[in-house]
């Protein structure tokens, strides 16, 4: 750990690194070497893991990601990562950490096997300044796209980031090789925006209205919303 993170900051050493390891001593080591303050990805909550890695975060002043996966793994709703993030967030304010440098990542799980989830996420996404205002978030993206073809998997990804915006979503783990999710991300594209915000308000549009790409995304929300059951081939019906 101490050697990649040395070679990556000989060539960017003015960006926070996220160090991804569920190695405890690796991060230790890793955080020793860097420059910028880091982040820790990720924290779960299990007392067996914050007991030891919330006094790391809060000895080299380290950000981290608090993950909803508890004892049991994944929550099963909305309350469940709630009662999680009340547990780890506690922890690290006891421990010195403010709201302001944790990162909460509900976890983003397939949609092809666990679609209800995805609006779990989004209800939970809709309380979390409730339970610890000031607190950032973000999650794995292309979770939710896990399993699907390779050909839906960027519009899945698209879909589910602008979806998760609307409910207060900081950031996202992405892939950066997608040029229109970037695209959408920097405000670019408010036309997607807009017609997947109107299908989530319950303001579906007039399909012979839209491009075939705008039908493609009011399919693509209506999917991960549940309002369509999921098959490979939901952009073709």
């Amino acid at each position: 750990m101490p050697w990649v993170i040395e070679v990556v900051q000989e060539v960017v050493d003015d960006i926070p690194l996220a160090l991804d390891t569920s190695n405890i001593n690796a991060i230790e080591a890793g955080l020793k070497v860097c420059k910028q303050t880091p982040i820790i990805n990720s924290i779960m909550c299990r007392p067996e893991r914050y007991e030891k890695m919330i006094p790391l975060a809060a000895e080299y002043n380290a950000d981290f990601i608090a993950l909803m996966w508890g004892p049991e793994g994944l929550p099963r709703d909305e309350n469940e990562r709630a009662a999680l993030c009340v547990e780890l967030i506690y922890a690290a304010n006891e421990a010195g950490i403010e709201n302001e440098k944790i990162w909460v990542d509900g976890v983003v799980t397939p949609v092809n096997i666990q679609q209800p989830q995805a609006v779990s996420l989004m209800d939970f996404m809709a309380m979390l300044q409730d339970i610890a205002p000031g607190a950032k978030s973000t999650c794995g993206l292309s979770n939710i796209s896990n399993g699907p073809p390779d050909h839906l998997r960027p519009i899945l990804n698209q879909t589910n980031m602008v979806m998760l915006m609307k409910y207060g979503m900081y950031s996202v783990i992405a892939d950066p090789l997608d040029e229109k999710l970037a695209e959408i991300a920097r405000g670019n594209r408010q036309d997607v925006v807009d017609v997947i915000y109107a299908v989530m308000d319950g303001n579906d549009p007039d399909m012979g209205s839209l491009s075939k790409e705008l039908q493609d995304y009011v399919k693509t929300t209506n999917v991960i919303l549940g309002k369509t059951l999921y098959s490979d081939s939901w952009l073709e019906i």
